[in-house]
């Protein structure tokens, strides 16, 4: 049976890695390295920095078509799962969930009425935080940078890339930083268009 969704995988032209990504009970799209935490984001925040890395909240939903996408593609690309790996903690969101957290202010609230005050409406919303956890602030507030939406590879990668370099910190924008590492793979063969 296997085959047989291999082989329609390459008919279609789809890897036959994004044949095994799983849904969990909750609909969700499942990678096996997502960190499983209590919600609490300064702990989270802390625990990736003690990890030598840092915080990436990702918010879905069911049935999201672009959330599936991340997962087929992006996330099974291994250039770009094998970055994110090695330099952030992911923890995974429901958009319309029930699931307790700890915003960085200190009030406690469910996914949903956290995705709503910290104004996410898109799935997938990918959440960039700081190295240290700010003191009573909301999440939107502290975060570095916000991705709504799925994208090509590059951009997404080079999002993770840009805010493991702080590139927000500095004077190029994210999009004259994609800008330049297109140009730069382009000359290298690596890439016609994106």
């Amino acid at each position: 049976m296997r085959r047989a969704f291999i082989a329609l995988a390459a008919i279609v032209g789809l890897s036959a890695q994004a044949w095994s990504v799983e849904l969990g009970e909750d609909g969700l799209h499942k990678q096996n390295w997502f960190s499983m935490t209590f919600r609490d984001v300064a702990e989270d925040i802390e625990t990736a920095k003690a990890d030598g890395k840092r915080l990436v909240m990702i918010f879905e939903q069911r049935g999201c078509i672009y959330c599936a996408k991340m997962h087929e593609e992006l996330l099974a690309d291994p250039e770009v799962a094998e970055f994110i790996k090695a330099n952030f903690m992911v923890v995974q969101y429901n958009m319309f969930g029930d699931e307790e957290v700890t915003d960085l202010d200190g009030e406690t609230l469910t996914e949903k009425t956290a995705a709503r005050k910290w104004g996410y409406v898109f799935t997938p919303t990918l959440v960039f935080l700081p190295e240290d956890a700010p003191d009573n602030v909301p999440v939107a507030q502290a975060a570095v940078a916000t991705m709504p939406g799925a994208f090509g590879k590059w951009t997404f990668l080079n999002m993770f890339k840009w805010v493991s370099e702080k590139g927000y910190e500095g004077e190029e924008h994210f999009q004259k930083y994609h800008a330049r590492i297109i140009n730069q793979l382009r000359e290298e063969g690596r890439l016609n268009a994106e």
